[in-house]
């Protein structure tokens, strides 16, 4: 209990730094739909088994998830092991290869075998599975989708590689032997290839989840996509459901910085790169994806994914997704024990899971989210709508960083065109920005955190009501803060 104390003393310093003004329009902008559970999971392939299995938080901070909207998170099964996975239909392990090694990626090359199409089967929530075509195993591949399909009746779509855009780079050189000729048209031309040998294997349309890109819609998106499988053969296009695209605003490669992260203007510069490939995939029935995503590829960093940072950085990055029309983020899970982004662990609950829970608390229940400004400062805001229509609740980001030196800065946040009388709000906050469970400073959530033995809500619940004057209300939200405000009657 004390950890939660210090998380709530650390927001009464504060100095006041400015006013930001949002007007809340009476109807939702634009006509994207909220899927049921917009925040999703990716595991990686030849991890998955132990996630299920060896790891207790996984079914117990999923149910969490599950609470809130009555749909359990969607699962993706993937990442780069999957084209490294060869089906044996007589292995009667999960997985099997020659030793364990610790590395984000996995083993260079496996089996799986029925009982891990079993297990995913009997994830209670849709499943995309992740099949190889970077090993250039079209027969291994078929027999492993129709095993998936006859096996999986919460089957969502099937992917036909990881990456496919950066396999010159990774090693899957039979499929893509030079990066010089494997251009957009070039890749768009083999993966129809696969999509009508496997779709027509299966009898089955609209079973693809097509893209699965690492690299900027600049280089490879969907658009492209469309347009070389049109001239390549049209007809594979309706093996496909889905478009994926995998997104990582920062790189283990390159300088990571959590300030840059979390910040609210980047996040919406980044998520902006991605809306003409929505609107894309729209007009062909298709919907738009992250089948992949989470703060810092390569695994993640030590420096930056398990920070408070991140969290917030999760939340602005879900809620902003989803009002361009991006249906589901799949949050990457690698290798257990050296994943720096992970939810959880077979220890702790993980800050970027309490991001993962606000963001689907914000948006459980609502159709329809709208941002309510263009990303020009660290001061977010949105508001979900019913099905109705109606305004739901408003979510309020302050994206400055806090390093927990000194008193800790505050935005006032005015927003406008209210309907009720008063409001409710919750906050999610933290010592600071740099604060780590592992490091005994646990973000809280409207006074609440999780109990790391069993994802349990812990601690007294607490909420502020805020009188509203002529449809206006004021708020303050202090540095690396969010606020959840519940609109009443």
């Amino acid at each position: 209990m004390s950890l939660l104390i210090t998380a709530f003393s650390s927001i009464l310093i504060t100095v006041s730094a400015g006013t930001t003004t949002f007007n809340v329009p009476l109807n939702p902008l634009g006509s994207a739909t909220l899927d049921a559970a917009p925040v999703g999971i990716s595991y990686e392939f030849f991890q998955f088994p132990s996630y299920l299995t060896n790891v207790s938080h996984t079914w117990s901070c999923s149910a969490q998830l599950q609470r809130l909207t009555g749909t359990w998170p969607r699962i993706r099964i993937g990442g780069t092991s999957q084209d490294r996975a060869l089906y044996d239909p007589s292995l009667s392990a999960y997985v099997l290869y020659p030793g364990y090694e610790n590395t984000f990626s996995g083993p260079l090359n496996f089996t799986f075998g029925p009982s891990f199409i079993e297990l995913a089967g009997r994830y209670p929530g849709t499943v995309v599975m992740g099949l190889n075509r970077g090993g250039d195993n079209l027969t291994n591949t078929i027999e492993a989708a129709k095993a998936a399909v006859n096996g999986m009746k919460n089957l969502y779509a099937i992917e036909l590689g990881n990456e496919p855009d950066i396999y010159p780079y990774t090693g899957f050189n039979n499929i893509a032997p030079d990066p010089a000729t494997w251009t957009p048209a070039a890749e768009a031309a083999s993966e129809a290839e696969w999509q009508l040998a496997v779709g027509s294997a299966l009898r089955q349309t609209h079973i693809v989840q097509a893209g699965v890109f690492e690299s900027s819609p600049a280089n490879f998106s969907a658009v492209e996509l469309i347009e070389n499988e049109r001239s390549a053969n049209s007809r594979a296009l309706r093996y496909i459901k889905d478009f994926s695209h995998h997104n990582y605003p920062q790189s283990t490669y390159f300088t990571v910085d959590l300030p840059s992260l979390m910040s609210h203007e980047s996040v919406v510069s980044n998520v902006r790169e991605f809306e003409r490939d929505v609107v894309a995939a729209e007009k062909e029935g298709w919907e738009y994806v992250f089948g992949e995503t989470n703060s810092v590829s390569g695994g993640g960093s030590n420096v930056t994914s398990p920070t408070f940072g991140s969290a917030l950085w999760l939340l602005d990055y879900s809620l902003r997704s989803a009002s361009i029309g991006i249906r589901r983020n799949y949050y990457h899970q690698c290798t257990i024990g050296i994943c720096y982004y992970s939810f959880w662990d077979r220890t702790n609950i993980n800050a970027p899971f309490y991001g993962a829970y606000v963001a689907t608390a914000a948006m459980a229940g609502a159709t329809y989210i709208s941002g309510l400004d263009e990303g020009t400062s660290n001061y977010g805001g949105y508001v979900a709508y019913s099905n109705d229509r109606t305004m739901m609740k408003v979510i309020l980001v302050n994206t400055d960083y806090y390093s927990g030196n000194a008193a800790r800065p505050s935005e006032t946040i005015v927003v406008k065109g209210l309907q009720e009388r008063r409001v409710r709000t919750r906050r999610f906050t933290a010592p600071s920005a740099l604060s780590r469970v592992d490091e005994g400073e646990l973000p809280s959530f409207g006074g609440q955190y999780f109990d790391k033995d069993n994802c349990d809500l812990t601690g007294r619940a607490v909420t502020e009501d805020i009188k509203v004057m002529e449809g206006t209300a004021s708020f303050n939200v202090a540095a690396s803060e969010a606020l959840i405000i519940d609109l009443c009657e």
